[in-house]
């Protein structure tokens, strides 16, 4: 009775946070975007393969069978569903992408663009052709491709920590919560972002790329917990987590070595670590009994700093994205 009594205040406490009344932002309730690309439509009645139904692996065998005059007649007539169809060669999806998007985001890699809602992009730093590693960093709150510079300059800051060794794609493929709203202390928008990023590393599999590292960020780390089970990643590293909704790294059912940071000052550390009637995530990722090797980030400040050049975190991120730690 006493702990179903601690379990019911820390709910309550956890219902009052989301609400605003601790003074953080509370968030507006989003409708994640989900299903086929844009322009599905018209790809279907050409008679292609379905890009709901359809494996990224079965993608990538289909273009593997067309003639590139093929292909590249299809990145001209399909150009926003080919630009964001996990298993497509990355050539084409780079060339179809930078067809829908005209000048925005010029010079740079898109492996994937989608202009509903807020709007999603994926920005790879990088070779993803020739990199003997991969990382793809997962955002929390807030990020959009309106607001994408927060998340490019986390990947910026693992690929120069790596020496330019890994290729990172800073992700902002599912739809983020806005503010610490509701959206922020339930599952629903994580669920959703969970089946795009299991797909998005199905894609590189197809294609050939190196088995990730995955960094998951603030409420990223429950998109990451949620796919876990599913995830083809050689690494799982959650920072500044407000839990992974599992109760230990065996729930997760990964055989990816599973990483916890969480530094002194995020603010994150004031959630309540609980998940009642489909408020707040759980466990805390960072405590001894979740079982997740900890990252050291005594020395990263804030929410928002734990790839601060420098930092103790960082350099760890690097090595695990490297394959430099056991």
């Amino acid at each position: 009775m006493r702990r179903y009594t601690r379990t019911l205040v820390a709910a309550a406490l956890t219902t009052t946070v989301v609400a605003g009344t601790a003074g953080w932002a509370s968030g507006n309730a989003q409708q994640a975007v989900t299903g086929a690309p844009v322009g599905a439509e018209a790809w279907r009645a050409d008679g292609l393969p379905d890009p709901e139904t359809t494996t990224p692996a079965g993608i990538a065998a289909f273009f593997a069978g067309l003639s590139p005059a093929r292909q590249r007649e299809l990145v001209r007539t399909h150009p926003s569903v080919v630009g964001n169809l996990d298993g497509v060669p990355l050539p084409l999806r780079y060339e179809a992408n930078a067809r829908t998007l005209g000048g925005r985001f010029a010079g740079r890699q898109v492996l994937a663009s989608d202009p509903r809602g807020r709007g999603q992009v994926a920005l790879v730093h990088g070779d993803l052709a020739t990199a003997e590693q991969v990382a793809v960093v997962v955002p929390g709150s807030d990020i959009d491709a309106g607001n994408i510079r927060p998340l490019t300059d986390m990947a910026e800051s693992l690929r120069r920590a790596t020496h330019g060794r890994t290729a990172v794609i800073a992700w902002a493929g599912y739809t983020t919560p806005v503010g610490v709203g509701v959206d922020a202390a339930t599952g629903d928008l994580a669920e959703a972002g969970a089946e795009r990023l299991t797909r998005l590393v199905d894609g590189l599999a197809a294609v050939g790329a190196p088995e990730p590292s995955v960094f998951c960020h603030s409420y990223g780390s429950v998109v990451c917990g949620l796919a876990a089970h599913r995830l083809k990643a050689k690494d799982l590293v959650v920072l500044g987590s407000p839990g992974m909704r599992a109760a230990n790294v065996g729930a997760l059912g990964t055989s990816a070595r599973v990483w916890a940071a969480k530094d002194p000052s995020d603010w994150i550390d004031r959630i309540p670590n609980v998940e009642f009637a489909g408020l707040g995530h759980g466990a805390d990722p960072t405590d001894p009994a979740f079982g997740a090797r900890r990252v050291p980030a005594a020395d990263a400040r804030g929410h928002d700093g734990y790839f601060a050049p420098g930092t103790d975190s960082l350099r760890t991120f690097a090595a695990i994205a490297q394959g430099d730690v056991r």
